[in-house]
């Protein structure tokens, strides 16, 4: 297949874990921990594959806009990020992580309570592998999804990162 849309990347340092953003036609599409390696791999082809397009380093208005952004969220001076997004996945995924945007800073629900807002209470494992699948960490925010026990589970950048952007947003503390 001949790929001919762009996806301009640069490198994210936060706090938590090396993040590569990406911007398709000034659009966010990617916001994903580098590390671990192979899900990192998995999560770019998906991205590539959805829009037909190959990665290229560069910068784009849409990237230092969400840099600055995520540079205010880090700060504790931004709540939630207005950058223009392009979701990769299926219509059931797009529903579940519109459904996260909802989800307000410092709080925290269960994959069970998300799938009961997408109006699937029995889909709690396909809303868990959605959550999962998500290529916009921190910015489309699938860390304030737990388990039912209030156990931190699955996260792209890890179990350290996740508590570490919950801690930030003093989530369990109101």
């Amino acid at each position: 297949m001949k790929t001919t849309a762009l996806i301009l990347t640069q490198t994210y340092v936060s706090p938590c874990g090396v993040l590569l953003l990406g911007a398709l036609e000034n659009r966010l599409c990617l916001c994903d921990y580098v590390e671990p390696a192979s899900r990192h791999e998995r999560v770019r082809r998906r991205v590539a594959q959805a829009f037909g397009a190959r990665f290229e380093a560069g910068g784009s208005a849409v990237l230092e806009q969400t840099a600055r952004q995520i540079d205010d969220y880090f700060a504790s001076r931004r709540q939630a990020f207005d950058v223009p997004l392009l979701f990769a996945g299926s219509d059931f995924q797009k529903a579940v992580w519109h459904a996260l945007l909802q989800i307000p800073y410092g709080s925290t629900i269960s994959y069970a309570e998300l799938a009961r807002r997408i109006g699937r209470p029995t889909a709690v494992r396909a809303v868990a592998n959605a959550n999962g699948a998500n290529a916009l960490s921190i910015v489309v925010p699938c860390h304030r999804v737990i388990g039912s026990n209030g156990a931190i589970s699955g996260y792209g950048g890890g179990a350290q990162a996740k508590q570490m952007l919950l801690r930030l947003e003093g989530a369990g503390e109101r």
